[in-house]
């Protein structure tokens, strides 16, 4: 190899581990978007909307907005090497196909997922190195986390449901009695429950989890520990997260 192809080769390694170090930069970006609800606000705006209208909308205290901090977000995620989240014309933005899916209160939203961090240590379970507990036995002792970890979970079973709906539709019309396990507050089974009248749906699941699902036609909420015993079914559901 010829030392100006060398050099280059080494420069090319050099940019690599410099992108791998700094790669939680996008993700962090991200994260201060759907906290502070920018993908929200332009969709609430209707139409493209300037970089002020955004901050007035982040805070009413003019002396303590950050524009500048805004600004530079605002254009990383526009120009983001991967897929860009916003698009810009001049000194305005518009939503992209990306950013949409950060839009909170949709059918088809992501958004919760980004309120959660990872802490990943040595040994034993991250969650557990990280707040001395299980997820679930936070979940059930913090009503805010309660809430915003169902959330992520119905994120993830639109996904399913419309799988199964599309794919499954056989199966499902011999079914009688339909057992959720792990069902989040109601998600997955009440959309195959209003597809599917016939069928008698359950949602079983831990009791913090059950006390927060509302109520549906056709869905009944059993609140015990399936490591203890699963209701008798038709058809059981459970999704595993690999």
């Amino acid at each position: 190899m010829e030392r100006k192809e060398l050099d280059e080769a080494r420069m090319q390694g050099q940019t690599e581990i410099w992108w791998y170090m700094f790669s939680f930069v996008d993700s962090m970006a991200l994260k201060s978007v759907v906290e502070l609800r920018i993908a929200d606000i332009k969709h609430f705006h209707g139409v493209v909307i300037t970089l002020s209208q955004i901050a007035s909308c982040i805070s009413d205290d003019l002396a303590s907005r950050d524009i500048t901090t805004l600004a530079r977000i605002m254009k990383f995620l526009k120009g983001l090497h991967r897929l860009p989240f916003f698009k810009r014309w001049r000194s305005l933005y518009d939503l992209t196909h990306s950013s949409r899916w950060l839009l909170h209160d949709t059918k088809q939203t992501l958004a919760p997922m980004h309120y959660f961090s990872h802490c990943i240590k040595e040994g034993g379970p991250a969650f557990q190195k990280a707040h001395g507990r299980e997820i679930w036995d936070l979940a059930s002792e913090n009503l805010e986390f309660n809430g915003l970890f169902n959330d992520g979970m119905e994120c993830i079973a639109k996904f399913v449901t419309n799988a199964i709906l599309l794919s499954y539709k056989q199966g499902l019309s011999s079914v009688g009695l339909l057992v959720d396990v792990g069902g989040e507050t109601r998600g997955l089974i009440s959309e195959i429950v209003k597809a599917y009248p016939h069928i008698n749906g359950v949602n079983f699941n831990l009791p913090h989890v059950i006390s927060m699902a509302p109520a549906f036609n056709g869905v009944s909420h059993i609140a015990s520990d399936m490591f203890c015993a699963i209701p008798n079914a038709d058809t059981v559901i459970m999704k595993v997260l690999a």
